[in-house]
């Protein structure tokens, strides 16, 4: 099958993509144990791929609270803007697009993943029932601090200043994380918050801190440069609300108002929400679909309106040259499960063989 339309250029807001291949946000858990910094070896994965359309990269915490996971980088200082500046040059050094997804964890984490003095925050006190991986192996996620207004305006401007240090390292966007139950969407979700001030009960208010935060980033990045990863319905990280196909109407419709560059939407059948026809249906920009598609399958997704991208993410592991094995039909490296996360090396992360090189 000609795969014409998913290699046909697009333009998202500000962004001038060669083809509507997107690299999907995929964690990692790589960077450095002692300062959240990414390194050599993320220059040269980033830059292995380079071949995307646009890529988005790994969650980033826009603040050392912000963490939740281990390994995970940051965008909170000026040694992670000198490091980050470097991947981004080696991927418009190759001809790409990168964008930074900020992903604030906020109840999402644990003690052990975060430095000494950093805090565990969420909209109310309500601990996420689910654990998380740590370096001493799977741990329950403990009840967070309830976010006082100072510490949401705090918060607020956090964001501000990592969009900032985002120009700085040189990405091309950010993509806001609204997925997986993190604290945007913990605040969205009836489940998580139980606030009776102006940030909780209706879905206007629920809605508010994540309207300031694009706002605060639309102000420093432009607005044309900023997108959103969503997944309603999807209860990962105990993320529930009692009407998820609504609360994202809601927040879709805000993102239409402001003029967000694209929406970046996870299909999951088993939830019983089509997303990429709520998406259709509430927002008029670009959408970016994701979750296990075949090339062919994007070209036909294409083809039907229902996405103008699409990301991936498994595939993009194991083949740095995704674009090029799709234009000649394969064939496609396997990926080990086994090296997904973590390790200190290049196994599993940059040493996938390129077409030449075919095992």
């Amino acid at each position: 099958m000609a795969i014409d339309r998913l290699l046909s250029p697009l333009t998202i807001g500000d962004l001038s993509l060669k083809n509507r291949v997107v690299m999907a946000p995929m964690t990692r858990s790589r960077a450095s144990q002692d300062d959240d910094c990414v390194s050599d070896l993320h220059e040269t994965y980033y830059g292995q791929r380079a071949n995307a359309g646009l890529i988005i990269t790994e969650g980033v915490h826009p603040t050392f609270d912000g963490k939740g996971y281990n390994r995970t980088p940051g965008i909170c200082n000026d040694a992670h803007v000198g490091a980050w500046s470097r991947v981004t040059q080696a991927v418009h050094d190759r001809g790409g697009l990168i964008a930074c997804q900020l992903m604030h964890c906020g109840r999402v984490g644990h003690p052990d993943n975060k430095s000494d003095k950093a805090r565990m925050l969420a909209p109310s006190a309500i601990a996420a029932q689910a654990e998380i991986f740590t370096a001493d192996g799977m741990k329950a996620m403990p009840t967070p601090e309830p976010m006082s207004l100072a510490d949401i305006d705090a918060v607020v401007a956090d964001y501000g200043r990592a969009a900032q240090r985002c120009l700085s390292a040189g990405f091309d966007g950010v993509e806001l994380h609204c997925a997986s139950g993190y604290l945007p969407g913990q605040f969205l979700a009836s489940g998580s918050n139980q606030r009776e001030d102006e940030y909780g009960g209706s879905l206007a208010n629920r809605l508010r801190f994540i309207e300031r935060v694009i706002d605060v980033l639309a102000n420093v990045i432009g607005v044309a440069r900023v997108g959103l990863r969503i997944s309603p319905g999807n209860r990962y990280n105990d993320h529930i609300d009692a009407t998820p196909e609504a609360t994202y109407a809601g927040l879709l419709q805000l993102a239409e108002r402001v003029g967000i560059a694209w929406v970046h939407a996870i299909r999951m059948p088993s939830t019983g929400i089509d997303s990429l026809a709520l998406t259709r249906a509430n927002y008029s920009g670009a959408v970016i679909g994701s979750d296990s598609y075949t090339a062919s399958e994007a070209e036909e997704s294409i083809g039907e309106g229902r996405v103008d991208a699409v990301s991936f993410g498994r595939l993009y592991i194991a083949n740095p040259d995704l674009v090029e094995r799709f234009k000649q039909g394969g064939p496609f490296n396997k990926m080990d499960k086994r090296t997904i996360y973590g390790g200190e090396g290049s196994a599993g992360y940059t040493d996938y063989p390129p077409l030449s090189g075919d095992a």
